[in-house]
């Protein structure tokens, strides 16, 4: 039996490894896909992902035969509110993502996605009153420095890699204050935002006639910004089903990574000194933050055995 057990535990974390793989590659490759839709309006981009989002995930939660986590999540007047909120972060978020994307910014979004789990630790400390051991602080000081090389060496704070990290952060401590699953979350949070996003596209039809509408290529691909982002979330909830949290945590940077090899590589974005500097120190200060995290967990376990 012992046996059978330890086989079905490998099992799931072969599934967890493979889900977080699907689910970073996915995040990891926005930068490509939303260039193909170069040119079209950040806002417009944003109100499909809504659409979209909502009708692939709803689809697969009637599937499942998930809707009455939906239905019971309604029924809690602060539970919405809370979602409400994370909507608006989540489609800030979204926007300024793209916005980067389409004005070639993709290294500022990989620092801000870089930089994310450090803005997470700060969260906790503000909100929840986390306290921090001394490799955390030591940590939290070097991404600090690394801004201010930033601020210092480009004339202005990296804006777009603050926003993201702050709007991700943020959006995440939300979800955690309200026990809604990945899925039926984000089901919520896109029927929340389709009001606005079905507005603004009756807008656009209505003052620019069918513009990007009338070309099946791009069509296509507006359409798309659905299933890659439920696609993602729903490996993302599989992955965190299967595997420890401080395993999934060494996931998290392939997205930003990938991020930075396409801006990069790909893209051809000038990465001079001080941001070659900003990184590395981003770097380091990621690797003591991962050590200590690790290390961590394993006092935690010779504590309980």
């Amino acid at each position: 039996a012992p046996a059978s057990g330890a086989g079905k535990r490998q099992e799931n974390v072969h599934t967890g490894v493979l889900a977080a793989l699907g689910a970073y590659g996915i995040w990891g490759a926005f930068p490509l896909m939303f260039r193909l839709l170069d040119g079209v309006n950040p806002v417009l981009i944003v109100a499909h992902r809504v659409v979209w989002s909502l009708v692939f995930v709803g689809g697969i939660l009637k599937w499942q035969g998930r809707m009455g986590e939906v239905y019971a999540a309604l029924k809690d007047k602060k539970t919405v509110f809370v979602i409400f909120l994370s909507a608006a972060l989540l489609a800030v978020n979204w926007l300024v993502f793209i916005w980067a994307i389409e004005n070639e910014r993709v290294l500022e979004v990989s620092l801000g996605y870089f930089i994310n789990p450090l803005v997470n630790v700060l969260l906790g400390m503000v909100f929840l009153g986390e306290k921090q051991n001394k490799w955390q602080w030591l940590a939290i000081a070097i991404a600090v420095i690394a801004m201010g090389v930033q601020t210092i060496g480009l004339g202005a704070p990296p804006y777009i890699s603050l926003a993201l990290a702050m709007l991700f952060g943020l959006y995440g401590y939300l979800r955690k204050i309200v026990s809604v699953g990945s899925a039926p979350g984000l089901f919520i949070e896109t029927l929340l935002m389709l009001p606005f996003a079905l507005g603004y596209l009756g807008y656009v039809f209505v003052t620019s006639g069918a513009g990007v509408h009338g070309d099946p290529k791009l069509m296509t691909y507006l359409v798309l910004t659905g299933p890659a982002t439920a696609g993602a979330l729903l490996l993302f909830a599989t992955a965190a089903r299967n595997l420890r949290l401080t395993t999934l945590g060494m996931f998290q940077y392939i997205a930003p990574t990938a991020h930075f090899l396409t801006a990069v590589w790909l893209f051809n974005e000038p990465l001079n000194v001080v941001q070659l500097i900003s990184f590395c120190l981003i770097w380091i200060s990621i690797g003591i933050y991962s050590f200590d995290s690790i290390a961590g967990r394993e006092h935690r376990l010779e504590k309980v055995l």
